[in-house]
């Protein structure tokens, strides 16, 4: 076990220093950093000085290490546009793209499983066939085009929940703001976690149809019912225990799938978040912010997958068996 947890972190290292070097390359190809610092008027001799102070005469290799170990620091320089440390936009932005992704990770799988197991025990059923109709719509309709539909019914049709921004927050310490002990902070969060998180909800619960149809037709199932066990003990018991290993793996990707393509969201909803921050990055090409975010999403992603594979191996026993024999 430990050799199986010692290559996953050397793996999620070199897919950190790929991404490293990907963010470094934007720095290297995507313009000048210092004619992004300077006006068309700076004398030569004052933009010498300042490519020598950003380390950009030293060689390509130089740069490249000091970049990681930056950011590692959590040190990404300053932003073209606002002047600011990007760690610090990052941070003060976080918590919206945070929040959000927690709230549509959790409605997907609150929603999803027993959507899921509802289809698998009662497939004839009226109600099943409207969850498969709806998952059908949730995986077909891009996510642009269900937060405008959402808007447009529950916004401007109806009225019930704003279409924009994120509602009253409470900061809570030093950096931390959430809107989850507000009211308006709740009505502003429901539309764009359900536009966020439909998608993995029906992913969710397709996975779940299809695997506990497939623990419901094994020989362990068939012996439960031989022995008497009772349908309630059997379908939830067993049939849904061994169902949801495979839905570890699935959520917990689907959990840095939400953070890394929040941007979508965040745009139509205008979510005060990280993706909208570096939408407006790449508008303007304040590379910092795109360099940073890109190594922090990456990041989250590596040891959210990393979490997953542990999880994954903790719960299934023929894996552990597996790593085991290696």
């Amino acid at each position: 076990m430990l050799a199986f947890i010692l290559r996953r972190l050397f793996q999620s290292l070199l897919v950190m220093l790929a991404v490293a070097l990907i963010a470094f390359a934007m720095f290297r190809f995507v313009g000048d950093p210092v004619n992004q610092l300077v006006s068309l008027d700076t004398p030569q001799e004052q933009v010498a000085q300042i490519r020598q102070s950003l380390g950009l005469d030293e060689p390509v290799v130089v740069q490249f290490a000091r970049y990681i170990y930056n950011a590692a620091r959590l040190e990404f320089g300053v932003s073209y546009q606002f002047r600011l440390p990007v760690i610090m936009l990052l941070g003060e932005r976080a918590p919206a793209t945070l929040e959000l992704a927690f709230m549509s990770a959790l409605f997907s799988l609150l929603v999803g499983i027993p959507m899921g197991v509802y289809t698998a025990l009662r497939r004839d059923s009226w109600l099943a066939k409207l969850f498969q109709a709806v998952s059908l719509i949730g995986i077909s309709l891009p996510t642009f085009l269900i937060g405008i539909l959402l808007i447009y019914l529950f916004s401007v049709t109806l009225g019930w929940l704003p279409s924009f921004g994120r509602g009253e927050v409470v900061k809570i310490g030093n950096w931390w703001t959430t809107g989850l002990l507000t009211a308006s902070g709740w009505k502003a969060l429901i539309l764009p976690s359900i536009t966020l998180g439909l998608f993995q909800m029906t992913l969710i619960m397709r996975l779940v149809r299809a695997e506990m149809l497939e623990v419901l037709r094994t020989d362990y199932i068939k012996f439960a019912r031989a022995r008497g066990l009772k349908t309630r003990a059997i379908h939830f018991g067993h049939a849904l225990k061994n169902t949801l290993v495979p839905v570890i793996t699935i959520a917990g990707l689907q959990l840095g799938s939400i953070i890394a393509f929040a941007i979508i969201t965040e745009t139509v909803f205008q979510w005060p978040g990280m993706g909208l921050l570096f939408l407006k990055a790449v508008q303007q090409v304040d590379i910092p912010i795109m360099a940073a975010y890109l190594i922090l999403i990456s990041f989250l992603f590596v040891t959210i997958n990393l979490i997953v594979d542990l999880l994954y191996a903790a719960v299934d026993p023929r894996l552990r068996a597996t790593v085991g024999a290696h």
